[in-house]
């Protein structure tokens, strides 16, 4: 969170559960999502649906789909943060592979593909004067297109 605020996005996180239910994640209507596996895979994983438990009936809305003031969806990992509009995901939804577990309903977007669509191209979570993972990222075949 310190990161984004260095960056000008202030997070005002709401610390009720009952108010994350009920108005959304932080007073600034952004979504934060840690992926671990973006970088093995190439994809990230974009959730529609939820259930809390495997043996309920159906899935409510979550993610991208839930009902609430979330406007930014923001996606990655503790190096790197990729900022996308919630509408525009919502839009680009069917063009992509649906995936479903017991508790989860979402799809996957190519890394590759999905940098069409940032708000913002990324945030670099470390320390400015070390640029050793920054010259990993250029590396990196999955976000090659930068």
């Amino acid at each position: 969170m310190e990161k984004l605020y260095d960056a000008g996005i202030p997070l005002l996180s709401y610390s009720s559960k009952k108010y994350q239910i009920l108005i959304g994640e932080n007073k600034a209507g952004i979504e934060i999502k840690y992926d671990r596996k973006f970088r093995e895979t190439g994809n990230f994983y974009i959730e529609t649906a939820e259930k809390s438990a495997a043996n309920n009936k159906e899935f409510v809305a979550s993610g991208i789909f839930r009902n609430d003031n979330t406007w930014l969806f923001i996606i990655g990992d503790y190096e790197t943060i990729f900022i996308f509009s919630k509408e525009q995901l919502k839009k680009i939804k069917n063009n992509y592979k649906q995936v479903e577990t017991p508790t989860s309903k979402g799809f996957l977007i190519p890394v590759n593909e999905a940098l069409k669509f940032l708000v913002i191209r990324y945030i670099q979570c470390e320390n400015s004067k070390n640029f050793s993972n920054r010259e990993k990222m250029s590396s990196d075949t999955s976000l090659k297109n930068y």
